[in-house]
């Protein structure tokens, strides 16, 4: 699942530029703070997931001439070790260390991406992250924006990012 061509006309981009844009910032981002050097993208788009189970979601808003969301999902036992490498030290899975470590990697993301938007002229502001936890999870978003949503992997597990958007 992807953005309509009449979405990426809009965005004067399209879907290979887009997803090219998003794939670099994550491997950037993931190589940069966390010194995972072996991220691969799997070469399939999957449709954004929406039920968890198991995982840490860290979500970022987007509001401006766009809105929408950026999220990260990642199985929680990945989520400790991107905050573990992050840091530079062992953290407690209840300490609070893995939901601000992974807000702030969607937080990078998010910034990253946002320069492909507002680089063309748009105006887009992003909102302090937001991070779901739990044993069991659905994450909707209620106008049904297009989104699409990518997989990465690497030794440690695999983790979703995903980019909804609609027009402001």
């Amino acid at each position: 699942m992807g953005f309509s061509s009449d979405l990426l006309e809009r965005l004067h981009t399209t879907e290979d530029v887009l997803t090219g844009q998003l794939i670099r910032d994550v491997k950037g981002v993931f190589s940069t703070m966390i010194g995972m050097d072996d991220l691969l993208h799997l070469p399939l788009e999957i449709d954004p997931v929406n039920h968890f189970s198991g995982f840490i979601s860290a979500l970022v808003g987007l509001a401006g001439t766009y809105n929408g969301l950026i999220s990260l999902h990642a199985p929680s036992e990945l989520a400790e070790h991107i905050a573990t490498n992050m840091l530079g030290q062992d953290v407690a899975p209840s300490s609070g260390d893995v939901q601000d470590a992974l807000g702030e990697v969607a937080n990078m993301i998010a910034g990253s991406f946002k320069q492909h938007l507002t680089n063309s002229g748009l105006d887009i502001r992003l909102s302090t992250p937001s991070v779901v936890t739990g044993r069991r999870y659905v994450i909707a978003l209620t106008n049904k924006p297009e989104a699409m949503a990518l997989r990465f992997a690497s030794g440690e597990g695999w983790f979703v990012v995903a980019v909804a958007l609609e027009q402001g």
